[in-house]
């Protein structure tokens, strides 16, 4: 089964202050790590999703996609990335934020299980990201709008629990924990 991945990465950074995808954690910027970690769980192809002013330097184990819809939200990168996996035949795909360091190739498998269901994961008590849909799931994912994202087709969806997956960098403590927890060693 072929899937793909979809790494959310065309937010603005507001609260941060800062690009957060090019944040260096472990001597790779998030956006590296996330790639790096999809890559190893399998996912294949690796789609980026970025808006115009967050064009990454170079990522050569991904295709990078411009959203040019990234004001609206979230959503736009959605579906930015589910049109290039149906281009590229995928089976499913992944949806990623680049902001979790706490992801690892084993939790990815595992959302992928066999490839049929939609499966989140959990965390602080809610279902999240990154999530997996098959296939048949992607017309709803293309009629998402606006900056919820996915929430509400996860909602009912199984989930599996991801060890610090609360950890999204958006501010300076978050970014704080995150050094903390991952800045020693690449998982």
């Amino acid at each position: 089964m072929r899937a793909a991945a979809v790494v959310l990465a065309a937010g603005a950074s507001r609260r941060l202050g800062q690009p957060k995808q090019n944040i260096l954690l472990g001597g790779e910027t998030l956006l590296e790590r996330t790639v790096r970690i999809a890559s190893l769980a399998g996912l294949d192809p690796v789609y980026v999703v970025v808006s115009q002013q967050q064009l990454p330097a170079s990522l050569p184990s991904a295709t990078i996609l411009v959203n040019p819809e990234a004001a609206e939200g979230m959503a736009s990168s959605i579906r930015t990335g589910i049109l290039a996996a149906i281009r590229g035949g995928s089976q499913g795909a992944a949806i990623l934020a680049c902001d979790q360091p706490a992801v690892t190739p084993e939790h990815l498998r595992a959302i992928v299980g066999d490839g049929t269901a939609v499966m989140a994961s959990s965390y602080a008590g809610r279902k999240g990201v990154p999530a997996y849909f098959p296939a048949s799931a992607f017309e709803q994912l293309l009629e998402l709008r606006g900056d919820i994202g996915a929430r509400n087709l996860i909602s009912n969806a199984s989930a599996i629990e991801l060890a610090n997956g609360d950890l999204d960098i958006d501010t300076e403590k978050d970014l704080a924990r995150a050094k903390t927890l991952y800045s020693a060693v690449k998982r």
